[in-house]
C-alpha cells in the first residue's frame, strides 16, 4: 500500500482528505511542514499534498526544503491550494510539482488524481531502473575485463565498492559534506566506483602484473592511468545523453590517487580542490591496498592500515573522511573478511 502525506494547517481539510483515502492509500494527516519533515526521518512517503498557504513554512518554502533533504528530495509534490492564479502555479511547477488541485476538492477527483500521478511515477521508476540495470551491467562488465588483465590485485573493485558505502554513509550520518553528498544518487555513485581503475587497460602487462619493484619509469606509465581512465569515460559519455551515471566515474577514476597535502598525482591538487569521489575513494583504495597481499609486500594487519592511515591524515588523506573511517574501522575489518571468503567460496 503507497504511503501519502497530507500536509495541510486545516483540519476540516486534513480529515476530508484522509476520509476519502482511507483503505486506498497509508495516509498521514499532517497540521504543518515542520511535523512532515520530522515524519520522514521515520518514513518516507511515495507522494505528498502539500497545501501551499500555511502559517510558518508555507507550501513552496517546505517544497524548496525538501530539495536539500535527503529523504524527501525526490517524493512528488501534488499542491492543495484555494488559489487560482497562474503566478502560483508556475511557481509551483518550477520548484517541481507534479500538479495542482484546488480546495474544497471533491473526494473522487482527488483519488482519480492520485492514482493517476501514482501509476505513472510508478512506470517512470521502472523505466529508470531497467535502464540503470543496463548501466551498472555494463560498468561490471568492463571493471571485470581491466581486473582480470590485473593478477596482483584481485577483487580489489568489489572491496573497495564495499569500503566506499561504509564511508559515504558515516560522512552522512556525521553531517559532512552535507552539500555535495545531498546531491549524490548512492544508487549511481557505488557503481560508478567499479570503474575507478578502468585506466589500467591501457598499461602494458608486462608492467601491470610485475612481480618486483617498478622502476621510475614504469611507475610514470601505472600512474597514466588516472588521466586515461577519465579518456575512457569521456569516451562513453560523448557517445551518450545520459552521463548521469559516469559523472561518479569520471571523478574516482580521475582524482583517487590525489592527496590531500598536494603531493598526489595527476594534478597535485590539494584540500577541497580534489573532488570528493576522489577523497573518499583515495581511502578505500589505500586501506584495500594496505591489508591485501602482494608479490612485492606481505598484507599488513587491520590494525597497521588504521594507524598508517591515521598518520597521513591531513597529509595523505581528508581529515573528515579519516574520521569518518576511524568511526567505522570495525566495519571495514569485518567487510574485509567477509568479502574475502566470498571469494574463496563464491558457491556459498
Amino acid at each position: 500500500m503507497k504511503t501519502i502525506f497530507i500536509v495541510d494547517d486545516s483540519n476540516t481539510n486534513l480529515a476530508a482528505a484522509k476520509m476519502a483515502l482511507e483503505g486506498l492509500y497509508k495516509a498521514y494527516a499532517l497540521p504543518s511542514a515542520e511535523k512532515m519533515f520530522k515524519l520522514s526521518e521515520k518514513i518516507i512517503p511515495d507522494l505528498i499534498l502539500l497545501d501551499v498557504v500555511m502559517p510558518e513554512i508555507d507550501g513552496f518554502e517546505a517544497m524548496a526544503m525538501m530539495k536539500k533533504n535527503a529523504n524527501l528530495k525526490s517524493v512528488p509534490v501534488i499542491f492543495l491550494t484555494a488559489k487560482n492564479d497562474s503566478e502560483s502555479e508556475i511557481r509551483g511547477f518550477e520548484l517541481g510539482a507534479l500538479d495542482f488541485i484546488s480546495k474544497p476538492f471533491s473526494p473522487p477527483v482527488l483519488i482519480k488524481r492520485l492514482q493517476t500521478h501514482i501509476e505513472t511515477d510508478s512506470l517512470v521508476k521502472k523505466s529508470q531502473k531497467a535502464l540503470r540495470d543496463i548501466h551498472n551491467a555494463t560498468m561490471s562488465v568492463i571493471a571485470d575485463m581491466v581486473e582480470s588483465r590485473d593478477h596482483v590485485t584481485g577483487g580489489h573493485i568489489e572491496r573497495t565498492q564495499v569500503y566506499l558505502e561504509l564511508l559515504v554513509s558515516e560522512l552522512i550520518r556525521m553531517e559532512c559534506y552535507v552539500s555535495e553528498l545531498s546531491k549524490w544518487d548512492k544508487s549511481l555513485l557505488l557503481p560508478s566506483a567499479q570503474l575507478h581503475d578502468v585506466g589500467k587497460i591501457s598499461v602494458p602487462d608486462s608492467i601491470l602484473n610485475k612481480t618486483d619493484k617498478l622502476t621510475p619509469q614504469e611507475f610514470d606509465i601505472i600512474k597514466e592511468h588516472c588521466d586515461e581512465g577519465e579518456k575512457i569515460i569521456d569516451r562513453i559519455i560523448s557517445r551518450t545523453d545520459d552521463d548521469g551515471f559516469l559523472k561518479h566515474a569520471k571523478l574516482f577514476a580521475g582524482y583517487h590517487h590525489e592527496k590531500w597535502n598536494g603531493k598526489g598525482y595527476p594534478r597535485g591538487l590539494a584540500g577541497e580542490n580534489i573532488p570528493l569521489e576522489g577523497r573518499v575513494m583515495a581511502v578505500a583504495d589505500v586501506y584495500d591496498a594496505l591489508v591485501s597481499e602482494r608479490p612485492y609486500k606481505r598484507a599488513f594487519s587491520h590494525e597497521k592500515a588504521v594507524e598508517i592511515i591515521k598518520e597521513d591524515s591531513g597529509s595523505h588523506f581528508d581529515p573528515k573522511v579519516v574520521e569518518a573511517f576511524l568511526n567505522v574501522e570495525d566495519s571495514f575489518r569485518k567487510a574485509s573478511l567477509e568479502v574475502a571468503a566470498g571469494e574463496k567460496n563464491p558457491e556459498s
